[in-house]
């Protein structure tokens, strides 16, 4: 049973799927395994070029992605160049924690999770309320070590 490297079988991807609401069907399980092999949170066009030499086109694999990240096994991320970029949330066994920075670099455009980093907000009292229902989105820009070296 082939497994991703995110530890997950597609079996256990399978029953989390369904668990959330979907039907488990190929290109889901197929998204999921992609997204927990990754080492970074992923564009709709990498996934696609990825999975594309497996029979699936670019729209199933968008409309699989937002019915994903809408389940909540996925979370979306914009860093802000317009561009979404997805990623495992942690139920769905993936690298990174609910609530974790990115770092992106400005030269490569490189984007990686720093899920050791800890950060807590406080709403202070007369703060919204979404402020304490909404998820947390930090970034980080700079230049990578490797465009550094450069």
């Amino acid at each position: 049973m082939a497994r991703s490297k995110a530890g997950q079988s597609a079996d256990q991807l399978r029953e989390q799927i369904r668990a959330a609401g979907l039907r488990a069907t190929s290109p889901r399980i197929a998204v999921l395994q992609s997204l927990g092999r990754s080492r970074m949170p992923t564009s709709h066009a990498e996934l696609a070029a990825e999975l594309a030499p497996k029979g699936w086109d670019r729209a199933t694999i968008y409309r699989n992605l937002i019915d994903l990240t809408n389940a909540g096994l996925v979370r979306r991320t914009d860093m802000g160049d317009h561009l979404w970029r997805f990623e495992l949330r942690e139920g769905a066994g993936s690298h990174a924690t609910d609530e974790h920075p990115h770092f992106m670099c400005d030269t490569c455009g490189d984007v990686l999770c720093l899920p050791d980093e800890s950060i807590e907000i406080k709403a202070a009292r007369g703060a919204p309320r979404a402020l304490r229902r909404k998820g947390l989105q930090i970034q980080i820009k700079g230049r990578c070590d490797r465009c550094v070296q450069a």
